[in-house]
């Protein structure tokens, strides 16, 4: 592993798995074993913060995926005995805060790690997982919804974290490589369309370069997630059993996104968001041909020729699919509104 550095830590990339807290601090990723926010001096000496755990915090803690409003750290007798609640008002001063107040002042980015305490729809059941950069987009003292003992109004120091588009997530050095040889392919297709029709006729904005970085990367990198969902049904499709298995004797299966990735629905890239499917039943998914139940059934709603669903989606105890994106599809396809609103 790379050194610990402000920003991406070489050869960690988002969507690396460790099982404890003491794995990801001698990953680098994080400096500490206990606390939330991780503090590292910078070239002048000062300390600024250049990771933060996600894992059960206080309760104004709010985490979307894209974007996270954290709570500062305390001392421990500011806290409630289980480290819950506050019993009294934080301070900027905070060696912690003022490392995260420090960051923020100078454009540094910030490790996200997510522990298994932390927001259900993200989290792992036992494990920690590496999500990526996020930046500081703003903070600020705010009034906790709790009040302290005396009744008194409780100030928490407030950080707004944004997490950085796809295309700014590290790749490995070899994914790099291989990222470089695809981006000239597409910078030479890009020319040969240029000369086969006019400016006007390819408006700049159906260009997309930012797109195409973002799909290189796709298809560099199969998903860590996906690729341990797909691992953990050894390919066999969630919905129909089927499993493909090709002359290489190799099983072949794909990572559904159950809320789609990108815009409109922004549905985050983690495992209780994603099916292993077989590619059939992930068209049938993706066109809203089934939509599954809170009880899990699998509920055809155009007719299908091939494999027949199963009655219910099958799902092991390792893998917790969570209903609220099971409800997202569902309503999306059912014509209950758009459930982004």
């Amino acid at each position: 592993m790379g050194e610990r550095v402000i920003g991406h830590i070489e050869g960690v990339v988002p969507g690396a798995i460790f099982p404890r807290r003491r794995d990801v601090k001698n990953s680098n990723l994080h400096g500490d074993t206990m606390r939330g926010i991780s503090r590292l001096r910078d070239e002048d000496g000062i300390y600024v913060a250049d990771a933060i755990v996600l894992n059960g915090g206080y309760e104004d803690d709010e985490d979307d995926w894209t974007r996270v409003r954290y709570t500062g750290a305390s001392p421990d007798e500011d806290k409630s005995r289980d480290g819950k609640r506050l019993l009294r008002s934080q301070s900027w001063e905070y060696r912690d805060n003022a490392a995260l107040k420090c960051s923020f002042e100078r454009g540094y980015d910030v490790r996200i790690i997510r522990g298994p305490k932390g927001d259900s729809r993200y989290s792992l059941v036992d494990d920690y997982r590496y999500d990526g950069l996020y930046r500081i987009t703003d903070l600020r003292t705010a009034i906790s919804k709790s009040q302290a003992l005396d009744g008194s109004p409780i100030e928490i120091c407030q950080i707004d974290l944004e997490r950085l588009p796809t295309p700014q997530q590290e790749l490995t050095t070899v994914e790099r490589r291989v990222a470089e040889v695809l981006e000239q392919q597409g910078e030479l297709l890009d020319e040969e369309l240029a000369g086969a029709v006019s400016d006007r006729e390819v408006p700049a904005e159906e260009k997309f370069p930012t797109t195409r970085v973002s799909r290189v990367q796709r298809i560099v990198r199969d998903a860590a997630a996906a690729r341990r969902i797909k691992d953990l049904y050894d390919s066999e499709c969630q919905m129909c059993g089927l499993r493909l298995v090709g002359p290489d004797a190799q099983p072949y299966s794909e990572g559904a996104h159950i809320k789609p990735l990108g815009s409109p629905h922004n549905g985050p890239d983690v495992e209780r968001n994603i099916l292993c499917l077989c590619p059939n039943c992930h068209v049938r998914l993706d066109i809203g041909a089934v939509v599954i139940e809170d009880d899990w059934s699998i509920v055809v709603r155009a007719g299908m020729a091939g494999e027949n669903v199963r009655a219910k989606l099958k799902r092991h105890l390792r893998h917790k699919v969570h209903g609220e994106y099971v409800r997202y599809h569902r309503d999306w396809w059912t014509g209950r509104g758009d459930p982004g609103q």
